[in-house]
């Protein structure tokens, strides 16, 4: 498998995305990927690698995402359950109608626009991830002017095509982010 290491991925994520914020969301979707890499036994290095790297072209080409990065990947010969997991991440954006197909791909659309609403709750409410509350998380997470522009429909497709229930999902993404408190 052709994949960098994870202080080579790093310097990738920090080449093509300067905002901070989106560095950390990188970060937070890797760490949510590894922790369910762990929990189904599957492998935790290109689970964090995926979830690291799946927006890397967003901020260079956001009207264009993931379009570039599927090019890079391919290019750089990474797996081809890597390169379909940021394309169906991406399920009814800029055009793509990929839906995912394996474990990886449903855990990626499962944790990455969720990662935007534990992001928000903690601005608002800057306890640990570790204190956070699976409660506390669902009622933001119906309230659609929360965090307005995250898709919570993409959330429910990718947390039903994971096989879990949205409080074990929460519940999940609290314990694998802290890590990061």
């Amino acid at each position: 498998m052709n994949l960098p290491t994870k202080e080579e991925a790093k310097k990738l994520l920090e080449e093509n995305v300067q905002d901070e914020y989106q560095r950390y969301h990188a970060l937070m979707v890797a760490t949510n990927m590894e922790g369910y890499a762990e929990l189904f036994g599957e492998d935790t290095h290109l689970w964090y690698l995926t979830g690291l790297l799946h927006d890397i072209d967003f901020e260079k080409h956001p009207d264009n995402h993931p379009t570039e990065s599927l090019r890079w990947f391919k290019d750089w010969q990474y797996p081809e359950d890597m390169i379909h997991a940021v394309e169906a991440h991406a399920y009814n954006y800029n055009g793509f109608t990929t839906l995912p197909q394996s474990k990886l791909a449903s855990a990626l659309m499962a944790c990455d626009e969720i990662s935007g609403i534990f992001y928000a709750y903690q601005k608002l409410n800057p306890i640990p991830f570790s204190q956070m509350k699976v409660s506390s998380i669902k009622k933001r997470l119906a309230e659609k002017l929360f965090a307005a522009k995250i898709d919570r429909e993409t959330i429910t497709r990718g947390v039903g095509a994971l096989g879990v229930n949205m409080d074990e999902h929460i519940q999940n993404l609290i314990t694998f982010l802290s890590k990061l408190d």
